[in-house]
């Protein structure tokens, strides 16, 4: 076995790396002792008798699935939870959902003379008060009531991002 300890030092310069990272070919080894300057050791490596070896890292790969699992909702079981039921999902968060849709519905409701303005006025402050579920709660109740000037257009969706 032929010590190749000067031959790996200037490896390790020229390559940029340390010591175990350096890999010298054991089939080569005549070559390599025959280099005696940084341009031999740079033509070996060119030649791809000495080279770099990649770095070792922790994987990713675990992580990436786990994440992709959690996209899709799942890991959301009693085990994986920490903390109350409304610091995951606030309270306030849920009036938002619902309470938007509500008071968008109305207002377009109102700007296309299905309902008066004093309806409006009148089932806004209801769903202030949280009187209505959903959007179709609210339609519901207004039918019952006769609430509507007009007959009922159903709402065209347009898509939004």
């Amino acid at each position: 076995m032929v010590q190749l300890v000067y031959q790996r030092k200037m490896a390790m310069k020229i390559l940029k790396c340390g010591n175990k990272r350096v890999y010298l070919d054991p089939n080569k080894s005549e070559d390599i002792s025959e280099a005696v300057t940084r341009s031999d050791v740079r033509s070996l490596i060119k030649n791809g008798i000495i080279w770099k070896k990649q770095k070792k890292g922790i994987s990713r790969g675990r992580a990436r699935h786990i994440a992709e699992q959690k996209a899709k909702g799942k890991r959301k079981g009693q085990g994986s939870r920490k903390g109350a039921k409304y610091a995951r999902f606030p309270k306030k968060e849920r009036w938002m959902r619902t309470i938007r849709p509500i008071r968008e519905r109305l207002k377009q409701w109102r700007e296309d003379g299905t309902i008066d303005r004093a309806a409006y006025r009148k089932y806004y402050r209801q769903a202030k008060g949280g009187v209505f579920k959903s959007k179709r709660h609210l339609e519901t109740q207004l039918q019952t009531e006769n609430a509507f000037k007009k007959p009922l257009q159903k709402a065209v969706k347009v898509p939004t991002r």
